[in-house]
């Protein structure tokens, strides 16, 4: 299986997007980084797949999906950072054609 070279969130509320490329990998699987380099979409043994910042503070996880996955899942992401929360569809390439 080939991983997915690169991806975007899209934002629910106003269609902002952000978008990730591949990275390396970490624990195994591809890791993917945002492009402005702030975030990291990666997957451990104990969040699954999630987004984080530096010092590895999670900051998204995607909603009803199995968190074993072998590449982020292409559905509804929740983000947390202080008080705010949005919602985010990932969207793989050949979504966004």
């Amino acid at each position: 299986m080939t991983a997915l070279a690169a991806f975007t969130f899209v934002r629910h509320a106003d269609g902002l997007r952000y978008h990730f490329e591949r990275d390396g990998e970490r624990n195994g699987r591809p890791a993917y980084r945002r492009t402005d380099g702030k975030v990291w979409c990666v997957w451990s043994s104990v969040d699954g797949w999630h987004c984080e910042i530096m010092g590895g503070l999670v900051t998204a996880h995607p909603l009803n999906s199995p968190a074993d996955e072998p590449e982020p899942p292409a559905t509804v992401w929740r983000s947390f950072k202080d008080d705010r929360s949005y919602l985010y569809d990932l969207r793989t390439v050949a979504h966004e054609a």
